[in-house]
């Protein structure tokens, strides 16, 4: 079968191969699954706010839509950013958002208990246990990979 592109074409411009993203551990893998279900919570929230009309009398109850979606917004950018120590700290940032968001309806404290317990517990345990792999990893890693190899730098095989 026919390579749809052809590398050898004259005028064509070379591919380069995309670089390898590293591993996820697996504080990032829980941290960005509970922030995205948290933002659809997070939303609903927002517009029970603006139900209740709980923002007070001088302000418009829309500004509860208003600020559900923006702190839903922002929970999946830092799900996104997870790979990264920002996204970790804005959704620590974002957790306590949310804790203080529970003064205008009460109810929210027990979205707070929930999904901040799963946050905190990702972040701590799964921290535990990405540095207990990556310790495990560099413990069985061999310092020089071309020293344990059965095969010399031409492709033989050694015996």
């Amino acid at each position: 079968m026919a390579r749809v592109t052809d590398e050898t074409t004259p005028g064509s411009a070379a591919v380069k191969p995309r670089r390898a993203r590293p591993p996820r551990g697996l504080a990032q893998k829980l941290g960005s699954i509970i922030l995205a279900f948290e933002a659809i919570v997070v939303g609903l929230a927002g517009l029970t706010i603006f139900g209740l009309k709980a923002l007070g009398p001088d302000i418009e109850p829309w500004w509860g839509i208003v600020g559900g979606a923006v702190v839903g917004v922002a929970m999946l950018v830092a799900a996104g950013l997870m790979g990264s120590r920002a996204g970790i700290v804005m959704g620590w940032i974002l957790q306590v958002i949310v804790l203080l968001s529970a003064i205008l309806v009460p109810a929210i404290l027990l979205v707070v208990i929930v999904f901040g317990g799963m946050w905190a517990y990702a972040m701590i345990v799964g921290g535990r246990a990405d540095r207990a792999a990556r310790a495990a990893g560099s413990a069985t890693r061999p310092a020089d990979p071309a020293a344990h190899s059965s095969t010399d730098p031409a492709g033989n095989d050694r015996e």
